[in-house]
């Protein structure tokens, strides 16, 4: 029960992580102000908040489910992966560690999603919410397609949870949006100073997560691929 428990957190995590790193964080800006324009309807803010997470969970849940069925439907390669994950997964942490700490980068351009997305959406209504968490949530660029290729992947294909997990994520990369919903919704008046604290918070959790990652990584690889023993 520990060992789920470690995973439901993780997966959390990394959808947080996601949520607040520098690329994804621009859409999550993108749909604070499209929930914004419900500040004088606090309910209407919330349930905005709630389909964009529902949004986000969805495009996560569907792509877990096709990728880790795919990979766990093949007996051989099921076999396979269950058996030399543990292998990959020590140089997969350190390179996903490395994105966070921007040791590594790539020039992805200009983020496709944004404000002609949001204009298109806003006269959907909450349908609306829920079609921009969902495109958003596809707007990979190299920190959350690390986190989410290099990390959640491996980890429900380790747990074999093609549901739970992913969801999990989805929900962990749509919380700062809905915790704003909640915000609005409760008539909040400090939101500026809350989103300066999430920006700041995001560089150390990026650099505490990234070099657990790397220490993680190197025991990972030291053990499985390299078979050192410490005791």
């Amino acid at each position: 029960m520990n060992e789920w428990m470690f995973g439901y957190f993780s997966a959390m995590w990394l959808g947080i992580l996601t949520s607040i790193s520098p690329c994804p964080l621009a859409t999550n800006i993108v749909a604070i102000s499209y929930i914004g324009r419900r500040v004088d309807n606090p309910r209407m803010a919330l349930w905005t908040g709630l389909f964009y997470t529902a949004g986000r969970m969805l495009t996560y849940l569907i792509l877990g489910v096709l990728l880790v069925s795919s990979l766990l439907s093949i007996p051989y390669l099921s076999f396979w992966l269950q058996k030399y994950m543990n292998q990959f997964l020590g140089p997969i942490l350190i390179l996903v560690g490395m994105f966070l700490l921007e040791l590594l980068s790539l020039n992805t351009g200009k983020n496709p999603f944004g404000e002609g997305i949001q204009k298109r959406v806003e006269t959907w209504g909450l349908w609306g919410a829920g079609a921009l968490g969902f495109v958003f949530a596809l707007s990979f660029c190299p920190v959350s397609a690390a986190l989410f290729f290099g990390s959640l992947i491996p980890l429900a294909i380790q747990y074999e949870s093609k549901i739970l997990l992913p969801s999990l994520y989805g929900v962990g990369t749509a919380l700062p949006v809905f915790g704003f919903a909640v915000l609005i919704a409760l008539g909040a008046h400090s939101l500026s100073r809350v989103f300066n604290w999430v920006t700041r918070a995001e560089w150390w959790a990026r650099r505490i997560t990234g070099g657990i990652f790397i220490v993680v990584g190197i025991y990972y690889s030291l053990v499985y691929v390299f078979r050192v023993q410490f005791y």
